[in-house]
């Protein structure tokens, strides 16, 4: 009776960081539209899914106050947009829930210039289509864009567009773009996820 009151102890023991992971993994952030680069004064909405309510957190600055009166609730969750976005609040972001979960994060870049490059905020599954696009804030006409990986070039495209058709694990890392005559876009990273990966 002893050695089965002491592994059931220990059963109970190790069983509970399971169920602290799980509660961790709880809410789900997605944000819309789907990409890491903004100009300035874009907005910019993030969605909590799995828990009935979340407030958006920025590493450097805390909760968002402003969410606290424009969450509105989803029939999955809840949502927050930030309106008129700057340069300050690039960062990252993620979702903290009554409860204590807390959701995976993601790093969005404002810029003042007048280049961004289109490219997911989300990870993104082995095997899919990823178009990365280079954007002029002054046109809205397809341009001409080279495309860099880690600073090396890569890629010019001719429609400022460049498609992955399917995309693999060596695809992942920190992208930027260049469009002559109008700048250079900042730098951010494309997440590759493996099947079965979390």
């Amino acid at each position: 009776m002893e050695v089965t009151a002491l592994c059931i102890k220990l059963l109970t023991i190790v069983m509970m960081p399971c169920e602290h992971d799980q509660k961790v993994n709880a809410a789900s952030l997605h944000i819309d539209p789907n990409r890491a680069q903004f100009f300035v004064y874009e907005s910019v909405t993030f969605y909590c899914e799995g828990v009935s309510y979340c407030e958006v957190v920025r590493e450097s600055k805390g909760k968002i106050s402003s969410c606290k009166t424009s969450n509105k609730k989803t029939s999955t969750g809840s949502s927050c947009t930030i309106k008129d976005v700057f340069p300050a609040d690039s960062g990252k972001y993620w979702f903290e829930a009554e409860a204590g979960e807390r959701s995976n994060s993601v790093n969005i870049t404002i810029t003042a210039g007048s280049v961004i490059l289109e490219i997911p905020a989300l990870p993104v599954m082995e095997g899919e289509a990823v178009t990365l696009t280079c954007r002029n804030k002054t046109t809205s006409s397809q341009t001409s864009a080279d495309f860099y990986q880690y600073g090396d070039f890569i890629n010019n495209s001719s429609t400022g567009n460049m498609i992955i058709y399917s995309v693999s694990k060596s695809n992942e890392g920190v992208y930027k773009c260049n469009i002559s005559g109008a700048g250079e876009s900042a730098e951010s990273r494309l997440i590759v996820r493996g099947f079965g990966e979390s």
